[in-house]
């Protein structure tokens, strides 16, 4: 009695430590830099990046170009260097007809988006979506659409630099901003079922060819397994005994562990572990001169160190740009400064 006592009151103090709100939070530039940073007194111009990616819409692009950006001010920020307010830049660019805004707009197809308000099945209303995305995506995504595409002069540049009083420019490229599978075969990533089957599975038929194969490769490799493990663990029932109109103990054990390994095996398919990547090139031109003083490129990939892990889009590809950006402009001051 005096333990199940204790047991409650230590529940109830559980419950009353935890009414309060969680709170996460990050700063980005930390502390001042100083007079000793390798960028003070310098300002760099930062302009939209050239998106090769070919995303899934220009809404989308435009989200991965404003992160980009956002990072490079930060790390730039970090190492001294002074910056103009984006929405500043932006609007000249826009006002001098170097960039359009056209090229951000999210071009819809009314009819489809019409449809989507209806009462129609969850099922019908994700292929309309499929549909939306495919017209977005021909209409609109083409690389030639992306703001920085478009080539600048050395006049254009360093008319630039003087309307924000820089000593640089800041240009780029995003060649590469996609999700795949992480080729790293672990059991604390994939988890300890799907890592024994999978195994098993490309061991015994390889890659598969559709997705539709592999899933009934899966389900194969789970039910010779489970059927294995069946006929060599005890058996609970005896020889005499009938299992599911089956006779004999053994039999029916390796049976009914081949339609768990079955199950398990079609579960272990729909496991996956996704990983970010993501690659950037930058070129640093002298805004007085127009010339190129620093250009670069990085690949980052990113995937979550276990099951545990948060494996949410957004932060995988946040953590995936951040590091990018991070050792470029660190290589570009070691490169220029140090």
């Amino acid at each position: 009695m005096e333990r199940l006592r204790t047991l409650i009151l230590g529940l109830l103090a559980l419950t009353l430590t935890g009414c309060g709100q969680s709170v996460i939070e990050t700063l980005h530039v930390p502390e001042n830099p100083g007079p000793n940073a390798p960028g003070y007194g310098k300002t760099v111009v930062i302009l939209p990046f050239a998106d090769y990616s070919k995303g899934d819409n220009l809404e989308s692009a435009h989200r991965r170009n404003m992160m980009v950006s956002e990072t490079l001010a930060d790390r730039l920020s970090a190492n001294g260097f002074a910056l103009p307010i984006e929405e500043d830049v932006f609007q000249y660019l826009v006002a001098q007809n170097v960039i359009s805004l056209m090229s951000y707009e999210n071009t819809r197809s009314t009819s489809i988006s019409n449809e989507l308000k209806n009462d129609w099945s969850d099922e019908m209303k994700e292929i309309l979506r499929h549909y939306e995305t495919q017209q977005i995506t021909q209409r609109g995504n083409d690389a030639v659409d992306s703001p920085g595409t478009h080539g600048l002069t050395k006049q254009t540049v360093a008319k630039i630099g003087r309307q924000f009083d820089a000593d640089y420019i800041v240009r780029g490229r995003i060649l590469e901003y996609k999700t795949r599978q992480d080729t790293e075969w672990v059991p604390w990533k994939k988890g300890i079922i799907p890592f024994v089957n999978n195994s098993a599975n490309r061991l015994a038929f390889g890659f598969a060819s559709s997705d539709e194969y592999d899933e009934t490769n899966n389900m194969l490799t789970g039910g010779i397994l489970g059927g294995i493990i069946g006929h060599n663990v005890g058996s609970p029932w005896g020889e005499g005994d009938e299992i599911l109109g089956i006779s004999g103990g053994d039999t029916a054990n390796a049976i009914l562990w081949g339609g768990v390994g079955m199950f398990a095996g079609k579960q272990s398919y729909q496991n996956r572990v996704d990983q970010a990547a993501v690659q950037l090139r930058i070129w640093v031109q002298e805004a007085a001169t127009g010339n190129v003083v620093y250009t670069n490129r990085v690949r980052v990939l990113v995937s979550p160190e276990s099951v545990y892990a948060d494996n949410q889009y957004d932060t995988l590809f946040n953590k995936a740009i951040e590091k990018g950006v991070t050792t470029l402009v660190d290589n570009f001051v070691i490169y220029t400064f140090l």
